[in-house]
């Protein structure tokens, strides 16, 4: 039984060494993304464009959902998580237009 135990803790360990990476992954890669946004939106106001281009966010969803399929990840979810990303996107490209 103890031997059980242990076994496995030590796979429980693993998962979550596994799920701590991928956490920190998905972290940085959210900072480059927004990096990438930020300078679309200063463009964007320096070009008196409009912060939000709903044609792009429609086509960014579909792919994301059809990545998410082939992923073997729920499909509505990605599409709440890029809905919030993208939200949080407009947001600061409205700042940006607001600032100059």
């Amino acid at each position: 039984m103890t031997d059980t135990i242990t076994q496995a803790a030590e796979i429980l360990k693993d998962h979550r060494t596994s799920i701590d990476r991928l956490d920190a992954i998905l972290v940085y890669t959210l900072g480059e993304r927004f990096q990438h946004t930020k300078a679309v939106g200063k463009l964007k106001a320096q070009h008196d464009l409009p912060p939000s281009d709903p044609a792009r966010e429609a086509a960014q969803i579909a792919r994301l959902e059809d990545l998410a399929t082939r992923a073997d990840l729920d499909p509505e979810f990605a599409k709440k998580f890029l809905n919030f990303i993208i939200a949080e996107v407009i947001q600061h490209h409205e700042t940006y237009t607001s600032d100059t």
